[in-house]
């Protein structure tokens, strides 16, 4: 008979180890509850980061043209990150305007 409680105590201690792990895990990690996010939210932080990004390379072709930096790598990456991120953001909108104009067309 005290096996068998020593047994269920291990047991039990072991399952709110665990509990506790994924409680921590979950909280560095961020998983848990996904975030809700607004499609406005989400627009509005994408075009946060490609203006940003668009800052970042006009302050580096500053940089490089007045001499401060001559690392023309890295000058390079964030001209190429920037104009992605502005290609990505003109192809995104005008999926967006087409998509409205189809549903502009539809009869009600």
């Amino acid at each position: 008979m005290s096996i068998k409680n020593v047994a269920m105590q291990a047991y039990s201690n072991a399952l709110q180890t665990q509990n506790k792990f994924d409680k921590k895990f979950d909280s560095v990690m961020k998983l848990g509850k996904p975030e809700e996010n607004s499609f406005t939210e989400t627009l509005k932080t994408s075009l946060t980061s490609v203006n940003d990004l668009q800052t970042q390379k006009k302050s580096m072709i500053e940089d490089f043209a007045s001499g401060k930096n001559q690392n023309v790598h890295e000058l390079m990456i964030s001209l190429q990150k920037a104009g992605l991120a502005m290609s990505m953001t003109s192809t995104v909108r005008s999926k967006v305007m087409t998509a409205y104009q189809e549903v502009l067309k539809m009869p009600f």
